[in-house]
């Protein structure tokens, strides 16, 4: 009885359910699962949307996809936009994680934004029980991003963690394993993809689609020049004369095209430090401030925000995974750290 028991509890899974792509955690085995947050789907006779793929093989269909199929992103600016495919998005990795135990029903903690409603906190629960969850608890994502950067929140200390996703930038400062201050700020990838695809189009009249748009944010990408300039070949619609073109994009140019979406994550920062208290301040500036999320990888954030703040600035060890581990760590030691979960 005992040893089922331990099973049944060895299935508990983390979710970082985010706009860009979800991740999830298994008790004692780690990551297991890291895909875009895509679902493909094709309507039937009867207009029911029945999903076709998830996760890399529908994201490669962005933009591509027949009349019949349509690309859906359900989750947006970190909450879930569309119930019925956020569900089918769940319960995909959900029965990954447990191939053919249909009868499983795990808990689950799932990272969600700081600042969203209790409307948007309901609809995240219920996708995941309809998903096939017992119980399901929610962390801030920046809160998530702090335990997985391995930040000292049980102390009372000030820590300072920035967490860029692909739809929001989670701001917070943690003491004994709660938040001092928090604030979501509603910029992040998708937002830094969509200046890139406005930018070409007002300098070079041509289009790009998302995806585009984000290889070049990863390739030539950056925050803050530092003397070195870099090109790629785009390959997009030219929207004067209807026809394919190929043009040189340089990383001045890209940073140009960043420069709003990366001043509104600067200003946030600035504004957490500005509420922060004096004695937390004092520590931060010992300490530092910690980036985390995929943002947190493109070229010199980190410079820009030490000149802008004057702190020591650095990135997580793993900043991707950030959120997904602390969410992990949160089961794995799940009465002490309880109290971070609502």
């Amino acid at each position: 009885m005992l040893e089922k028991l331990f099973s049944f509890l060895s299935q508990d899974v983390a979710i970082d359910l985010g706009t860009a792509n979800t991740l999830v955690y298994v008790r004692g085995k780690g990551v297991v699962a890291n895909e875009p947050s895509v679902v493909a789907v094709q309507r039937d006779a009867r207009g029911v949307r029945i999903p076709k793929a998830v996760g890399k093989a529908a994201k490669e269909m962005l933009g591509k996809t027949p009349g019949s199929i349509e690309a859906i992103r359900p989750i947006k600016d970190g909450v879930i936009a569309d119930f019925e495919i956020a569900e089918k998005l769940i319960t995909h990795f959900i029965g990954r994680v447990h191939n053919t135990r249909s009868l499983a029903r795990p808990r689950a903690v799932i990272a969600v934004p700081h600042g969203i409603t209790e409307v948007e906190r309901r609809a995240v629960r219920e996708s995941a029980e309809a998903a096939g969850c017992s119980q399901v608890y929610l962390i801030e994502e920046a809160m998530a991003a702090a335990i997985g950067a391995d930040l000292p929140i049980h102390e009372p200390g000030g820590n300072m963690i920035v967490d860029i996703g692909g739809g929001t930038t989670g701001i917070a400062v943690i003491s004994l394993l709660g938040s001092v201050f928090s604030k979501s700020v509603r910029v992040g990838g998708d937002v830094m993809d969509e200046a890139i695809v406005n930018y070409l189009k007002r300098r070079y009249n041509m289009l790009v689609g998302e995806r585009t748009a984000e290889q070049i944010k990863i390739a030539i990408g950056s925050a803050y020049p530092d003397g070195e300039l870099r090109s790629m070949m785009v390959k997009g619609r030219d929207l004067v004369q209807g026809v394919p073109r190929t043009i040189e994009v340089t990383s001045d140019e890209v940073r140009e095209a960043l420069r709003d979406p990366i001043r509104a994550i600067v200003d946030g920062v600035l504004f957490a430090l500005e509420q922060t208290p004096p004695e937390l301040a004092s520590d931060i500036i010992d300490k530092g401030i910690v980036l985390a999320g995929g943002g947190a990888l493109i070229r010199n954030l980190d410079v820009i925000i030490r000149e802008e703040t004057g702190l020591p600035v650095m990135i997580a060890e793993n900043p991707l995974q950030a959120v997904v581990l602390g969410s992990g760590r949160v089961l794995d030691n799940f009465d002490v750290l309880r109290q971070v979960l609502f």
